[in-house]
């Protein structure tokens, strides 16, 4: 039970914790900031790249903190993106975790769609890899 009463609130908070912590190992970063980073440039990048809604199938399935990070700054309206060049999706990540000691690039993008798939239901990833442009889904390995 939660001091506060909140157990929604306590339960996002530690699957949060549980999602940030299971992708700093596989990707043997110490800072579980610049892990957070990449996880939500990762996901908004997706995010952009998907119609209304499949975005709205994806979120559902992000524990409530995730999801609220995935939606902060989206803009229905200017989604999907019509660029389908994975190097201009690497790039956008990039330029916000470039900084993040140890980062790989398309490596660490890999791993993070490799996290997801492990967290949300396989229907759902086989529905967003369907809609995101070919060259981005060699990133997201089956």
């Amino acid at each position: 039970m939660s001091s506060q009463g909140l157990e929604v609130i306590d339960h996002t908070v530690h699957l949060t914790h549980l999602w940030i912590n299971e992708l700093s190992d596989r990707l043997g970063w110490d800072s579980k900031r610049d892990t957070l980073r990449l996880l939500r440039a990762t996901l908004r990048q997706t995010r952009d790249h998907l119609d209304s809604n499949e975005s709205a199938q994806f979120a559902a399935q992000l524990p409530i903190l995730i999801r609220g990070m995935y939606y902060e700054g989206w803009i229905p309206a200017q989604t999907p993106i019509r660029d389908r060049k994975v190097e201009h999706f690497v790039a956008v990540i990039e330029e916000q975790v470039g900084d993040a000691a140890g980062f790989r690039g398309a490596e660490d993008i890999t791993i993070v769609f490799q996290l997801i798939t492990d967290k949300i239901s396989s229907g759902e990833v086989k529905d967003i890899r369907a809609s995101l442009p070919e060259a981005i889904c060699a990133l997201w390995l089956d």
